[in-house]
């Protein structure tokens, strides 16, 4: 078989660029992006005591994850992620929060090894 064959050179080049397209979308697919929190962004909710619950788009390892609360004097907590109800969901809650504006911070480890981070900013009122 020679490539220089165009017909040959022409269905090469294609499944080159349709296996390129199917690694390049699992790559993207593995990495962990947040699709949904409570509370959500920029959202108000009633305190003293919050539920956090974060949902990935992939498969968290929440042993090598992390989550804090930035709180309104600038101090940080750290929360502990409790026993996941699906592996692409992290659970906790924080406790004893004062009026103010706070931010979740999480960082999280996919299945293709890449650690991504964000922060969801979220203020809490009076109960």
């Amino acid at each position: 078989m020679s490539t220089r064959n165009p017909v040959v050179f022409r269905v090469l080049a294609g499944l080159t660029a349709i296996l390129a397209m199917f690694l390049l979308v699992s790559i993207v697919e593995a990495h962990a992006i947040l699709k949904q929190s409570s509370p959500a962004r920029n959202s108000t909710v009633a305190g003293p005591d919050v539920p956090i619950t974060l949902q990935f788009n992939v498969r968290i390892d929440a042993v090598r994850s992390k989550l804090q609360l930035l709180n309104p004097d600038a101090t940080t907590t750290d929360l502990v992620i409790d026993k996941q109800p699906s592996p692409d969901i992290l659970v906790t809650k924080a406790t004893g929060l004062k009026t103010g504006a706070y931010r979740i911070r999480w960082q999280v480890l996919a299945p293709d090894g890449h650690i991504t981070r964000g922060e969801i900013p979220f203020t809490v009122t009076g109960s």
